[in-house]
């Protein structure tokens, strides 16, 4: 029975997270996405509480798989960012729920604060010890890191779509993750030494 349990769980946030990507929280309708997971609709009450609930878990899901698929290296902020333009790249629904979270429900949760803090405190320390440069505070060097890896999918005007809606092809996506890894070690690479010979 528990194995069941599982595989519904899993399936009905599996469809959430392609229902909440397309409409939104507030346009997300429970009905499809028990239909899609060929579930009860009772059964997200059970197991998730209300819908604003199964967001919270879907995006949990989302950010933690992130986390995973995408460790967090302050030695090489660099090729993180790249890492993390090609897990959008993989996955382009998340970048829509997350603009849909930020649209519906600004501010962070206890998880996400967590998460930014560690991070932050690391990029302080590689600041002290002198392996990142330390004009820009932590906070805004993780917030630009983040900004590039994630510019190209929220840009207005939809460059990430390509010319005519077809997207862009694998050469230009390769030069963009250039760009962005690019970009990045500029912004964070130490300042040379005053002085001189």
């Amino acid at each position: 029975m528990a194995r069941d349990s599982h595989a519904t769980k899993a399936r009905l946030l599996d469809a959430a997270f392609t229902e909440f990507a397309t409409y939104g929280i507030a346009g997300a309708r429970v009905d499809r996405i028990a239909e899609a997971a060929q579930a009860n609709k009772r059964l997200i009450y059970v197991y998730y509480g209300n819908k604003e609930q199964l967001f919270d878990a879907v995006l949990q899901r989302a950010l933690a798989t992130g986390s995973e698929s995408v460790p967090f290296d302050v030695d090489d902020l660099p090729g993180y960012a790249g890492a993390v333009f090609d897990h959008l790249v993989e996955r382009p629904a998340l970048m829509r729920l997350v603009l849909w979270k930020q649209l519906e429900r600004p501010g962070s949760t206890d998880e996400e604060s967590a998460s930014y803090d560690g991070k932050i405190a690391a990029v302080r320390q590689a600041q002290e010890a002198g392996r990142i440069d330390p004009a820009v505070p932590a906070a805004d060097v993780l917030t630009l890191v983040m900004g590039l890896a994630q510019a190209w999918f929220a840009a207005v005007g939809g460059p990430a779509a390509g010319a005519a809606g077809t997207g862009w092809a694998a050469e230009r996506l390769a030069e963009h993750r250039a760009a962005v890894v690019e970009s990045v070690r500029r912004i964070t690479a130490p300042a040379a030494p005053a002085g001189g010979a």
